[in-house]
């Protein structure tokens, strides 16, 4: 079977919430790479596979799911995002913007 793996996906630069970051995702690897339509310049594969992304609600149930059906898969860890405070009246600050 073909190699696979397990995250959970960060939010998008056009997103200023958490949608769809909550949920973890197991994505097949693709098995080769693309093939280029010569007319009109389209890529594509025949490689179904990788189309699919099935969504778990843990890690946990998506690692069960990958050993039940001997999928190869390696788990992504995502990197904890650190809040800085802001105050709006930081950017009036005079001691704030000049050190």
């Amino acid at each position: 079977m073909s190699e696979s793996r397990i995250y959970k996906p960060t939010k998008t630069a056009m997103q200023s919430g958490q949608r769809n970051t909550k949920q973890w995702v197991l994505e097949f690897e693709p098995e080769h790479g693309y093939d280029i339509d010569t007319l009109m310049g389209w890529i594509g594969s025949t490689d179904m596979r990788q189309q699919v992304k099935l969504k778990f609600n843990s890690k946990q149930d998506a690692v069960t799911f990958a050993e039940r059906h001997g999928i190869d898969y390696q788990v992504h860890t995502p990197k904890q995002r650190r809040l800085r405070p802001k105050n709006y009246s930081d950017n009036y600050n005079y001691k704030f913007r000049f050190e």
